[in-house]
């Protein structure tokens, strides 16, 4: 991709956090202090620093640099930050595969980044090795193999270049290859320099580092001189023990893992009153779960909302408005969100139709992907590009923004639009119901109709007929639920995503 196919907002006269010059510098302000903890070991700010300088030096003797692209597929570790922080330093693109996608997925990803090299870990070696790429490095030998290579000072970058490729897990096609480039990465970097994260921050990362999700508060930790403590699986006990051993400060965290850290019986053990705020992404945190939270948990809690190709920015603050709970909060600084209808019109506040949105943060396109990049692009009345988001909304009468629903899946029962979400949020208010999803599956007589999939809290004798009876004495006549299913458990990505795809394919076909 040579040139912008989405239009952001300009640089001009703004500085540019460079990733790879901070990590040098916290390397030489801060040497003693831990900069990443994992399972086995911690590096020290100057372990980090050297060990990714190091790790440079010999990218650069291999021939990698500005416009190379250089893959990792393994789980979290201090070797696996100090990779991504050499990749940066030496001027090149990193690209963290998603471990959880197929192994022809994943090689539809290597042709299509086009990396030679790729890191992975022990247990990802054998899918590695079968990928393509021209050599494999064991990313838990990864000290033999930089040997004696002399540290690389960091390289100069342009606010243009390249920081990351992150791919979709697509299962058909080539996957989307999300381009951040370093204005990108720069701009989140100093927004939640703004939401308290700092050289005083410990963060604990239980998500993969393939995830937006996770780079969003991982990045400024590291960029301030912070510290990160990492898993390289997600638990509920090794959760909470790592937050009391290293009095963590902030987590960034999906929707169902707090639902499971609310649900862990141990939880009220452990002390958490180190954590300043935690943070939530990647699907709406019903209002509920945040009242158990907000209850039992120290600290704030902000929702994010967001896409990974950025543009759509919208911020809750839980304690400061407790009566929001069920929206996305409001726009973030800087964000410009819209509602717009089928045909691209721009609506008024209060009516439904898709979110779209434009901010300082904002890919410039998915890699060597021009059209499906046009299909992204909504061009406001003003010119300006904004990126569609799939999802529908309204903003309320004080200005925050309800989600409804992706535009996929909203279901269409006899000529009427019915928002998931709304059905959700009243089976959740049951209480036999830990999870639930509704999806639309065939009607003769109504096209499609929806169905309630609902997970019994443990030891909850549920009965599908009787919560359904008790949900539509709550819906509208129009959204009533056609029956209940009960579930062991939904499926779910690996950043904690319902895959209603997988939920209709077994009443579609």
């Amino acid at each position: 991709m040579t040139a912008p196919l989405i239009r952001a907002p300009g640089t001009a006269g703004e500085e540019l956090v460079d990733f790879g010059a901070r990590i040098a510098a916290n390397a030489a302000a801060f040497p003693d202090k831990p900069a990443v903890v994992d399972e086995d070991r911690t590096l020290s700010w100057r372990e980090l620093g050297g060990l990714a300088a190091r790790i440079a030096g010999r990218l650069a003797a291999a021939g990698v640099g500005r416009g190379d692209n250089v893959a990792s597929l393994a789980e979290n570790s201090a070797a696996h930050v100090a990779l991504y922080a050499a990749v940066l330093s030496a001027g090149a693109c990193m690209v963290p595969l998603p471990f959880s996608a197929t192994p022809d997925a994943l090689r539809r990803m290597r042709d299509d980044s086009g990396v030679r090299l790729l890191f992975a870990s022990p247990g990802r070696l054998e899918t590695a090795n079968g990928l393509g790429a021209e050599q494999v490095i064991d990313l838990a030998a990864i000290e033999a193999w930089v040997g004696d290579a002399a540290p690389l000072a960091p390289a100069a970058v342009r606010p243009e270049d390249p920081f990351n490729i992150i791919y979709s897990s697509g299962t058909t096609g080539t996957p989307k290859g999300i381009v951040h480039q370093h204005f990108f990465r720069s701009r989140q970097i100093r927004r939640f320099a703004t939401l308290g994260i700092g050289p005083d921050s410990t963060i604990l990362v239980s998500t993969p580092l393939y995830s937006n999700t996770t780079l969003v508060v991982l990045l400024p930790t590291l960029a301030w001189g912070g510290t990160a403590v990492t898993m390289a699986r997600f638990d509920t006990r090794r959760f909470l023990a790592l937050s009391q051993r290293h009095r963590v400060t902030e987590a960034m965290l999906v929707p169902v893992q707090y639902m499971r850290l609310m649900d862990e019986p141990a939880f009220d053990d452990f002390d958490l009153s180190s954590y300043r705020c935690k943070f939530s992404t990647s699907a709406p945190l019903p209002g509920p779960l945040i009242e158990r939270v907000m209850a039992r948990w120290p600290g704030n809690l902000l929702e994010v909302y967001g896409m990974t190709e950025g543009g759509i920015s919208t911020l809750l603050d839980c304690a400061a408005h407790p009566t929001k709970w069920d929206t996305a909060g409001l726009p973030s600084a800087g964000a410009d969100v819209r509602i717009i209808d089928e045909h691209g019109n721009q609506l008024p506040p209060g009516a439904f139709g898709e979110i779209v949105g434009r901010s300082g943060a904002m890919m410039q396109g998915y890699f060597n992907a021009p059209d499906k990049t046009a299909e992204m692009v909504w061009r406001s009345p003003e010119g300006d590009d904004f990126i569609r988001s799939g999802d529908m909304g309204r903003f309320d009468e004080d200005g925050f923004l309800q989600l409804l629903d992706r535009k996929k899946d909203m279901i269409i029962s006899g000529g009427f639009n019915i928002y998931a979400a709304d059905l959700e949020a009243v089976l959740r208010r049951h209480p036999d119901v830990a999870d639930v999803a509704v999806i639309a599956i065939p009607s003769r007589e109504w096209g499609e109709t929806p169905l309630g999939l609902v997970v019994p809290k443990p030891g909850a004798a549920a009965d599908a007929e009787a919560i359904r009876d008790w949900a539509n004495a709550q819906l509208g006549k129009t959204q009533r639920l056609s029956a209940v299913e009960l579930r062991d458990d939904l499926p779910r990505s690996e950043i904690g995503k319902v895959l209603k795809r997988e939920l209709r394919a077994g009443y579609w076909g």
